[in-house]
C-alpha cells in the first residue's frame, strides 16, 4: 500500500511502520474504522498517472470549548520523495485550510516531531504558530 510506504519512508517513520508483504492486518483494520467515520478523511494526492504521490489524514473534533466549535487536526502529511521541492506540499496545504474552513472549524492544528526542523519551518511559513507545549503518553 503506497500509504503505508510513505508513511515509513523518513527515520522517524521506519521506526514507527511495519513493511511487511502482506501488510499487517491493523492497517486494514484503521483504514476501515477511518472510512466509516464521517469525522475523518483520510486524503490521497494522484499524480496524471494514478500514482500516489502524497498523502495526509484530517480530523474534526467537535468540542465544548469555543462555544462548541470544531477543530480540524492534520496528520499524517506525507509527499512521496521524487514529488518534494515542487510545491505540492504548499498546495495540499492550501487545500486542507480550504477543507478546514468548509467545514466550519475555528482552527486547524497540527503535531510535528521537534526532529523534523524543515517542516516546522514550511509550517511557519503558512502560518501556523507553536502556541502550545504537547505532551504524549505513549503505551507501547
Amino acid at each position: 500500500m503506497p500509504i503505508i510506504a510513505m508513511l515509513a519512508d523518513d527515520p522517524l517513520g521506519k521506526e514507527r511502520e511495519d513493511l511487511r508483504d502482506p501488510l499487517p492486518g491493523a492497517y486494514f483494520d484503521a483504514f476501515a474504522k477511518i472510512d466509516a467515520d464521517p469525522n475523518q478523511e483520510l486524503v490521497v494526492i494522484e499524480n496524471e498517472a494514478g500514482e500516489v504521490i502524497g498523502t495526509f489524514q484530517l480530523s474534526f473534533l467537535q468540542y465544548l470549548t469555543y462555544q462548541g466549535g470544531v477543530r480540524a487536526q492534520v496528520e499524517a502529511v506525507r509527499i512521496r520523495k521524487d514529488q518534494r521541492g515542487k510545491g505540492l506540499g504548499r498546495e495540499v496545504f492550501l487545500w486542507i485550510i480550504e477543507r478546514a474552513k468548509v467545514k466550519k472549524a475555528h482552527v486547524l492544528q497540527l503535531t510535528t516531531d521537534k526532529k523534523r526542523p524543515d517542516s516546522i519551518r514550511f509550517y511557519e511559513n503558512l502560518g501556523f504558530k507553536a502556541s502550545h507545549e504537547g505532551m504524549k503518553l505513549h503505551f507501547r
